[in-house]
Order: structure tokens, then sequence, then C-alpha cells
């Protein structure tokens, strides 16, 4: 198993090293078999007079899955702490999908897709902010999945959204948590005002929405 750690405005000490290995290897001990790669971010607020979060994010890359955690708090090594039983509480929930999909005690999920009118205003009474500048840029393979599957590893990257390769429309989606419960899915749509689908057919199940 590849253990690969960085630090962004902090010096990765021998100790710092140390104790990661300790918690996060610990943490994985027993899922080695799924894992083929570690990645541990560390990371401390520019300027800790305003903010003195310290934070430690744990990436791990099994058999094609992204599992992701990040916890944040005032004391590194209690960051690092936390993230490390956060990973291993995903760990666990990823294994036992598996072995339940192995056993086929799982049944089959159907179709989640709702088609329904396009949002013409996603924000609300938000007020859009941006970045100055970009400040991180991430690359990743965007395996065909189902939204099934999508939902899947939602619940695994430790986000509020994941963006991914329809396997039915071949487009980019991307499903999110809502804020009254439930799930949406974004999809594009054409010039027509109406959202692509290659049969025409979409299945309903009143749990997730587009909107």
């Amino acid at each position: 198993m590849k253990l690969v750690i960085q630090g962004k405005n902090i010096e990765i000490t021998e100790a710092i090293r140390e104790y990661v290995h300790q918690k996060v290897e610990k943490a994985v001990n027993h899922f080695q078999n799924l894992t083929t790669e570690v990645d541990v971010n560390l990371s401390v607020a520019r300027n800790p007079r305003i903010n003195s979060k310290q934070t430690a994010e744990v990436t791990i890359y099994a058999n094609g899955t992204v599992i992701r955690a990040q916890e944040g708090s005032e004391d590194l090594y209690a960051s690092i702490d936390l993230v490390a039983d956060k990973i291993q509480r995903q760990l666990r929930k990823y294994k036992e999908k598996l072995q339940r999909k192995k056993n086929h005690t799982q049944a089959k999920m159907a179709d989640v897709v709702v088609e329904g009118p396009a949002v013409e205003d996603l924000i609300g009474d938000r007020t859009p902010e941006l970045p100055n500048e970009v400040v991180r840029m991430k690359y990743f393979a965007m395996p065909p999945m189902t939204v099934e599957e999508a939902l899947e590893q939602l619940q695994l990257v430790d986000h509020d959204f994941y963006m991914f390769r329809n396997t039915k429309t071949d487009e980019i989606n991307v499903i999110y948590e809502r804020n009254h419960g439930g799930y949406g899915v974004i999809q594009p749509r054409n010039g027509n005002g109406h959202t692509n689908h290659k049969n025409g057919k979409v299945a309903k199940d009143p749990e997730y929405v587009t909107h």
C-alpha cells in the first residue's frame, strides 16, 4: 500500500510523518486488500490569527473507487485522529456494501432519474462569490456509471456533490444532497430546453428530483 503525505503551509516533520503512519495505517490495516494508494494532505490556515484551523484530509483509492474524509480542528494531531476514525468508518461502510453485493442480498435499485423542468434559478437569494484566482485543480478519471453508482460514490467522498459521466446519456451529470433531504441530479439540456436522453424514457423515483 502506497502512502503519500503532503503539506500546505506546514513542514512535514519526522514526528508528524510517524504520527500519520501510525494513525492512518492502523485505520486502513483491515482493508489493505481494497486499497492501492492513500494520500494524506495536511494544511494550516495561512493566517492563524484569523483562522486557527489545522486540517487533515485523507483520500484512498480502492479498486477504482475514491474514498475521502476531511477533519479540522485547532490541533493538527487531533485532526489526524479525527480523520483516521472517519476514514475507517468510510472503509467499513464500503466493504460492507461490497459484501452485500457479493452475497446478492442487496435488492437491485430501480432507475432514479426523474425528468422534470429545468430550474432557471439555482442560487435563490444567495449572492454568488468566486475566488479571485483558481487555487487548486484536481484531475480524476471519469468512467461511465449509473446514477445509483454515482450515489454510492457521493456517500464515500465526504462531499455534498459528485460529478460523473452518465452511462445512459454519456453526458456529465452532478448528483448532490438537497437541503431538505434526498438527492438531486443536475443534467445538461440541449438548445430547445429539453434534457437529452438516449432512449427518451426515464424511470421515476420520488426520492430523486432535478431541482
